[in-house]
């Protein structure tokens, strides 16, 4: 019976120091992306700058598609790289540039709204995801979808 015991108490032992890890803090600007792995020289670093970060459709009859194009310049002196583009639902689509941005050049984010089964004040956001500091960057639309028989 005590066999019996010291082992469970080891193997408990055991799984309690497995479950303790120090992993070390990664960089917040750090995206899991090969063509942005690699670091350049102190102080270069990406940066994005939107025309606007909201757009407002106005009136909408349920199950008109409409869309919309969110423009952005690198401002910083580091090529700029789009990891991710993600809506938040599925009646929003994105397309946006995935090549690198170099500095000073302009890129663009195309998002697309189906408004069938929407009513009323639709607020949605697309989370930006890229090498900048910050890497998340939320862009905003809304519209007010009627019905057609209350249009």
């Amino acid at each position: 019976m005590k066999k019996v015991v010291y082992l469970f108490l080891l193997i408990a032992g055991m799984g309690l120091l497995a479950c303790q890890h120090n992993s070390a803090k990664l960089p917040a600007d750090l995206v899991n992306n090969p063509k942005s792995a690699t670091i350049g020289p102190e102080g270069q670093i990406a940066a994005i700058a939107f025309a606007q970060t909201e757009h407002d459709f106005g009136r909408l009859i349920m199950g008109e598609k409409v869309s919309f194009v969110y423009k952005f310049t690198n401002t910083g002196n580091k090529d700029l790289i789009l990891t991710k583009v993600s809506t938040s639902c599925g009646c929003t689509a994105s397309q946006y540039t995935t090549d690198p941005v170099k500095p000073g050049e302009d890129g663009r984010i195309e998002v697309t709204f189906d408004s069938s089964g929407q009513k009323g004040m639709v607020n949605k956001s697309i989370t930006v995801i890229s090498n900048t500091q910050p890497q998340n960057n939320t862009l905003r639309l809304r519209a007010q979808v009627v019905t057609p028989e209350t249009n």
